[in-house]
């Protein structure tokens, strides 16, 4: 077997393999000793079917296979021993290998290879780069800590009606003249919200309303001909909601009001951990603590995307063999075709470019993932989950657990490895540039990060 590479422009290379008759004959001649054990032919016994009757019937086959194999090995071997940065993988150059003929003993196989470009591009402590550090207020303290209060608290009944309330009543169609129409609408334990009505004015009809009243409002007027909403109070199917607007007399037979639980040591162990604090001073500060290091992440994100920015900057424009990595981009997808890679190959190629910058820095900082970074990963993203439910203090036995089970994806231990990564990198970045440390409020960040990606962070 002899392999040769030739350079044949900035990006890209091809690949030759020429294969004798002595690199594949031993390897086909096994596979064809272990199929013919497998064979199952009329008038032979199994295992008994003479081995020159399977290699006229599958050796053509086998040998393809068994070349491929070989192939595969020895072509990847070789340009790791060679050091070859390759994008992809090597693709057949069709041309050359017009009219291979498979019966031939000599063969010669080649393939083009995209090669990565040499990248020019590093960070100093010369480098000013700004960080932006989210000041945690007393309000988005008090709306964290509001939120576990509310997960503990409990519905009452009362006399009278307040913003939020919940009222529950028969609920009665009128006719034009304000009475109660004849086999009109009627709807027993109507449930209502009038808080959340879209009109102003049929709001401010039940304000001080009790237990008892008798209240006439406008469904549709209050749900301003919202039919999904008209149908869901009164049990009718949506389309005929459409043609409702008729004014309706409301019983109101109960009033349920959702008050909010105490701040006390229960809610304290439940959010942080048995006897972790034990004040609601202490709770409050533990709180904007949390808040702060969830905020961290944020600000974390938008350093790295400035680091992106100057780096791909300071690279300029790489060179790439665009017709070869169209190829390769359409062949690793069985969705894409011709055109959506022509559409999409721009921003296909810068985000190949970071991609690269990003390796280099990886392989000169010595960044590495193990199997238990991966594991911290999965445990971070499962404890995020639950603390969506207020589950802070989770037991780490149960986050192991719950954490192993998203590790049986392979995407998601693809994307866990690539986060860990960009942590490591983010930290490593922090300390070689010099940082312009800027202190703003959740909504300055907002704005100075929305352009970016479209988003928001949440105050949550």
């Amino acid at each position: 077997m002899n392999i040769s590479f030739e350079k044949t422009s900035e990006a890209q290379g091809l690949l030759t393999v020429k294969l004798e008759r002595a690199d594949y004959s031993e390897n086909v001649d096994k596979s064809l000793k272990t199929y013919r054990k497998k064979a199952n032919m009329p008038g032979f016994r199994p295992g008994m079917v003479p081995i020159n009757l399977v290699r006229k019937m599958y050796g053509k086959a086998i040998k393809a296979e068994e070349i491929n194999k070989i192939l595969q090995e020895k072509v990847f071997e070789y340009i790791k021993d060679n050091k070859i940065e390759i994008i992809g993988e090597p693709l057949t150059n069709q041309e050359k290998e017009k009219g291979q003929d498979f019966e031939a003993d000599d063969l010669n196989f080649f393939f083009d290879i995209a090669l990565a470009p040499k990248i020019e591009a590093d960070l100093t402590e010369e480098d000013l780069i700004p960080y932006y550090e989210i000041k945690i207020s007393d309000d988005m303290v008090d709306s964290q800590v509001r939120a576990y209060a509310q997960r503990n608290g409990s519905y009452v009944k009362t006399d009278s009606y307040q913003d939020n309330d919940m009222l529950k009543g028969e609920l009665l169609e009128l006719d034009s003249n304000g009475s109660v129409k004849e086999e009109g609408i009627k709807v027993e334990g109507a449930v209502l919200m009038p808080s959340y009505f879209k009109d102003e004015e049929q709001k401010k009809l039940f304000v001080n309303s009790k237990v008892g009243d008798k209240l006439i409002f406008n469904p549709s007027k209050a749900y301003q001909n919202n039919t999904v909403e008209l149908a869901s109070l009164l049990n009718l199917k949506k389309e005929l909601c459409e043609e409702i607007h008729a004014d309706f007399v409301y019983n109101i037979d109960e009033i349920t009001r959702y008050v909010e639980g105490e701040l006390n040591q229960e809610i304290f162990d439940q959010v942080l951990g048995k006897d972790v604090v034990k004040s609601e001073e202490e709770f409050r500060d533990s709180i904007k603590q949390k808040i702060a290091y969830n905020y961290s992440s944020d600000s974390d994100y938008k350093f790295f995307i400035d680091v992106r920015s100057l780096l791909m900057e300071r690279a300029g424009k790489l060179e790439f063999a665009d017709d070869l990595l169209k190829r390769i981009m359409l062949n690793n997808s069985k969705d894409n075709d011709i055109e959506s890679v022509n559409t999409n190959y721009q921003r296909s190629i810068e985000e190949l470019s970071w991609h690269l910058i990003k390796e280099k820095l990886v392989e000169k900082y010595s960044i590495k993932v193990d199997d238990s970074d991966i594991l911290e990963q999965a445990k971070e993203a499962t404890l995020s989950q639950f603390a969506q439910y207020g589950m802070m203090n989770v037991p780490d036995d149960v986050l192991s657990k719950y954490a192993k089970e998203m590790l049986q994806k392979r995407e998601t231990v693809d994307n866990l490895v690539n986060h860990s990564i960009d942590q490591k990198l983010i930290a490593v970045l922090k300390t070689v540039v010099k940082l312009k440390n800027k202190r703003v409020t959740l909504e300055e960040f907002n704005k100075i990060i929305e352009p970016e990606n479209g988003s928001k962070v949440n105050n949550e």
